[in-house]
């Protein structure tokens, strides 16, 4: 396997928030909503301080995916992550649904976006998560044009990073065709593996799973990946609003409980999973 595990662990486990607060109301839900303006507010002033608490106690540090827009709203809130030692990559300006933008205006966004980390973090990010985990068919090349050393939005993996390719044809009755692999490595992510679809109410929607179900799914993918796939890399997208509510933050000590009793499970940023990779043979 491509990526180089430290000699004594046999798994990686990422849990990597992403710190939406407001923008995720304003830019893919379209609304103004104030009370789901205050949702983001909870975010921010109550689930991400929760969040960093678990962290320290168990000794973690995660790669957190920040909008600009969230560094601007609640900067005190950001810092309070950096202060912990956390990485940030990028997560859009304003949680903006990717697919929806023409290419020249996602180019612009991009720009941005790096500037904006550039200026008020004093730092470029190394990785890019897309807002609501889709991407179009230019994401990976402007990544790479804007040097970004991964993205965390596919999901053509569970396990294990890779080289994403762009379907660049659909053909129902010959097949599907590739394009090249990419220069940015994958960090693939899963709505299994994901807190906001799971765990998230909305005004009661029948939806939203028991605790018990999400944390026994979650505990099965961590013991099959460290069971069977040794060498390996799971991604968690936690969100600090959906998370950070009581029961879930129980729920979730209590999932770190389970795996922290492996002694040899690493918990690195997204960054330095990218920095143990050797790249291996093209797929076919």
């Amino acid at each position: 396997m491509p990526v180089q595990l430290p000699e004594d662990k046999r798994l990686a486990v990422c849990l990597s928030p992403d710190f939406d607060a407001q923008s995720v109301w304003i830019g893919t839900f379209r609304s103004r909503s104030q009370t789901n303006l205050s949702r983001g507010e909870f975010g921010a002033e109550v689930g991400a301080p929760r969040l960093l608490e678990v962290f320290r106690t168990f000794g973690i540090t995660t790669t957190w995916c920040v909008p600009t827009h969230t560094m601007k709203t609640f900067p005190h809130a950001v810092e309070a992550v950096r202060g912990d030692g956390h990485e940030i990559g990028a997560h859009g300006v304003f949680h903006e649904y990717i697919p929806s933008l023409e290419l020249d205006e996602e180019r612009r966004l991009l720009e941005l976006q790096v500037a904006l980390h550039d200026s008020l973090l004093g730092q470029r990010p190394r990785g890019y998560r897309s807002p609501a985990l889709d991407i179009t068919d230019h994401t990976l090349d402007l990544l790479a044009e804007f040097g970004f050393d991964w993205d965390s939005s596919l999901m053509g993996r569970d396990f294990e990073p890779y080289r994403p390719r762009v379907v660049t044809g659909i053909d129902l009755e010959e097949g599907n065709t590739f394009g090249p692999p990419s220069s940015v490595l994958e960090m693939p992510v899963s709505w299994i593996l994901d807190d906001f679809p799971e765990l998230e109410s909305f005004k009661g929607s029948a939806l939203m799973q028991s605790n018990e179900t999400v944390l026994r799914r979650w505990i099965d993918s961590f013991d099959f990946a460290y069971e069977r796939c040794p060498g390996g890399v799971m991604t968690w997208t936690l969100h600090p609003q959906t998370i950070g509510r009581a029961h879930n933050i129980l729920m979730l000590e209590r999932f770190l409980d389970h795996v922290t009793k492996h002694a040899d499970v690493w918990f690195p940023t997204l960054s330095e999973v990218y920095d143990t990779w050797t790249d291996g043979p093209d797929p076919e």
